[in-house]
This record gives C-alpha cells, structure tokens and sequence, in this order.
C-alpha cells in the first residue's frame, strides 16, 4: 500500500483472482458517507483527484479503482484495453468487490455510487442485481448503449476519437471531451489515456447492455433508488440528449420515482473537467446533502 498526501492506493483481489489497483481519499475527520467513483473508457481514475478531493471536503470518504485493462491495473501499456471475452463481466464484478470492501470497513455509512460514461454503463448494469447495496448512483456522460448499437460496426475496434466528428474541424482528436483547451491538452499528453476497448471487450459491453432496454429487467432496479444524472448538452455519446432523455422515461417506466437530472448547456463529454465544472461539483454535492444530510 501506498500513499501521496490525501491519497492512498491499495489493490484487491477480483473474483477471477485479477489483481486492481484502488485508491482511497480519507477526509479530514469521520466520513459521514462513501462515495465509490467509477471511471470511463480509456482513462484512469486518478484523473478524478480534484472531484475526490472536493467530496472528502464535503466529508465523505471516496474510493475508486483503475478498471482491468486501465491506469495502473493494467499489466503494461500493451495491456491498455485489452478486456477479453469475460473481461466486460468482470469489470462489472470488480465493482461489486470493492463496494463490498468499502461497505465492510464502514457499516454504518450510506454508500453512492459516481460513475462516468463507460463506468456509467458498468453501472447501468450492476444495478440490475445490486440496488439495494446502495444509497444513491450519479452517471455523468451516460446514455443508452443499446440505441447506440445499431450506430456501430462491432467487428471493428471502437475508437475514441469517432466522437470528435460533430466537432470537425477540431484542434485535436479529443475536442469531444470538453471545452477547456486545457483539460484536452492534458489528456493527449496523458500516455494512459485515449485508446478504446479490444473487440472482444467491445462486444460483450453492448450484449450485457442489452438487457436494459427489457421494463421486467429495469424494474428489479429498487423503485426510490435515487438516481442523478449529469450531462453536457453537446456530448456526442448522448446524441445531444436523445439518448439521455430516453434513459429518463425508461426508469420511470420502471417506476423508479427520485430521478434528478442536470444538463449543461455547451458542455461537452466530461462535465468534471469543464470550464463550469464548478458548478457541476456544487450541483453533485447538493444531491448528496439530500441523501447524505451534513450533521
């Protein structure tokens, strides 16, 4: 185990004995709550240190993990998105194991989920069988894997930089990401970040999201779930909204009734690295007071 000021990395044992890489950020005195942050593709987490350090502030106690295949659990840099045909499962699983990890070391504290865009779809399923085992989930950069299917060509390697065509002509392959030159920028340089999943990791992702357009399914999802949802209006993995919106009405046809939903006008895919990502901080943070009240 280590750890940098704030900041301590450990790893835990998958269910299929894979080593992953976590970190923990411990606030300042007792947590009043956990949060669980939950990448995206072609990232790691500690490009979540400052949404991590302003919740441990807030008073909770977070913990997040570098996806198989991502940041520091990868074996090497060829190991960068390389799942495998069980690997998206296992993903899912690794979720479980470290919400299972941090639940058993604080019993007594309500624990939210806060996952973004592939890490928001990992979510989307782990809800299906685990709602109850949690207090809240916040997606950001999310929408529905299953109307963007038919979009794609499965057979070919998913790239990230497809999402920069509404953008065109574009300063760089990632403009997609946000409007700060500056969080681009740092992300190009970043050599653990950028590359999309192998084919076989691709495929499995959209099969196991194919259960979430099924009403029996969503509806197994506990019906006051709280469920936040924040999203740039120009994000191009949300279609500009079409395929958040329909993610809204499924739910509620599911009967799940406490559905908060926050879209910002000119944001783009990473609405913690935007240039108003103050407010978005400040918008998650008030969501979390109303489950995790400040005592």
């Amino acid at each position: 185990m280590t750890s940098t000021t704030g900041q301590t990395r450990f790893t835990f044992q998958a269910r299929d004995g894979r080593d992953i890489v976590a970190y923990r950020w411990m606030p300042s005195g007792p947590p009043r709550g956990l949060v669980q942050l939950t990448h995206g593709m072609g990232e790691h987490v500690l490009r979540y240190d400052a949404v991590a350090r302003a919740l441990t502030e807030a008073g909770f106690l977070v913990v997040g993990q570098d996806h198989r295949g991502h940041g520091a659990s990868a074996a090497s840099d060829a190991d960068l998105g390389q799942l495998g045909k069980d690997g998206w499962s296992e993903l899912v699983n690794d979720i479980h194991v470290l919400a299972g990890l941090v639940r058993a070391e604080h019993p007594d504290r309500p624990l939210v989920l806060v996952a973004h865009s592939m890490g928001s779809f990992a979510a989307q399923q782990y809800l299906l069988d685990h709602s109850d085992e949690i207090s809240g989930v916040a997606l950001t950069g999310t929408g529905l894997l299953d109307l963007i299917e038919p979009t794609l060509d499965l057979d070919q390697p998913l790239e990230l930089a497809m999402f920069n065509a509404p953008f065109a002509p574009a300063r760089t392959d990632f403009d997609w990401l946000s409007r700060d030159e500056a969080q681009v920028d740092a992300y190009v340089a970043d050599p653990r970040t950028g590359f999309g999943l192998d084919n076989d990791g691709v495929r499995a992702m959209f099969a196991a999201a194919r259960p979430l357009a099924d009403q029996q399914r969503l509806a197994e999802i506990r019906s006051d779930l709280p469920v936040y949802l924040g999203v740039g209006e120009q994000d191009p993995v949300n279609g500009q909204l079409v395929l958040v919106n329909a993610m809204v009405e499924r739910y509620r046809a599911a009967g799940l009734t406490d559905i908060t939903l926050h879209t910002y006008p000119g944001a783009r895919h990473e609405v913690f690295n935007e240039t108003n990502r103050a407010e978005v901080v400040a918008d998650l943070l008030a969501w979390l007071d109303r489950l995790v009240p400040r005592t």
